[in-house]
């Protein structure tokens, strides 16, 4: 399965893997598709990965913590329309339950992405989604400036 041209958001745990099929999706797409923002805890890979023109923005994110998260889900809200989000299979399918209700609570759309001898698979994840406030495709991970917003009275505006 191909993914479709947009924001996608990478879920960096093993960083060869996260290179590896970026450039593969780089080579096999065109221009408009090389919309990928990972996130991941090795800041030193993601910036090289993005001064390498491999992504099209980095965040760090400690992806075991739940407000390293949502932190994650303010920023791509306010930053980025992410259409979905990517994860290396084996990352996935090892997580345990509190990390998996964690991924399955980033996006309503996930793919997990598993290396093939020809390239690589991209299949849906079809368990449950949580909307929360680890959610980035949600109105639950506004910004400060946008609950400021919210909270002021019409007449202060």
């Amino acid at each position: 399965m191909a993914i479709k041209t947009g924001s996608y958001l990478l879920i960096d745990i093993d960083n060869e893997f996260s290179r590896a099929f970026v450039k593969h999706y780089i080579n096999t797409n065109d221009a408009a598709k090389k919309d990928i923002i990972i996130a991941g805890e090795n800041t030193q890979k993601l910036v090289k990965m993005m001064f390498d023109e491999l992504v099209k923005d980095y965040c760090y994110c400690d992806i075991e913590n739940e407000i390293s998260i949502s932190e994650l889900a303010s920023y791509l809200h306010e930053h980025h329309n992410v259409q979905g989000v990517l994860f290396n299979q084996t990352d996935y399918l090892l997580a345990d339950d509190t990390q998996r209700f964690i991924y399955n609570s980033l996006h309503e759309k996930r793919y997990m992405i598993s290396q093939t001898n020809h390239g690589y698979d991209i299949n849906p994840i079809n368990e449950e989604c949580h909307s929360n406030h680890l959610s980035c495709d949600t109105d639950i991970a506004q910004t400060a400036q946008e609950l400021t917003e919210l909270l002021t009275p019409e007449y202060e505006k």
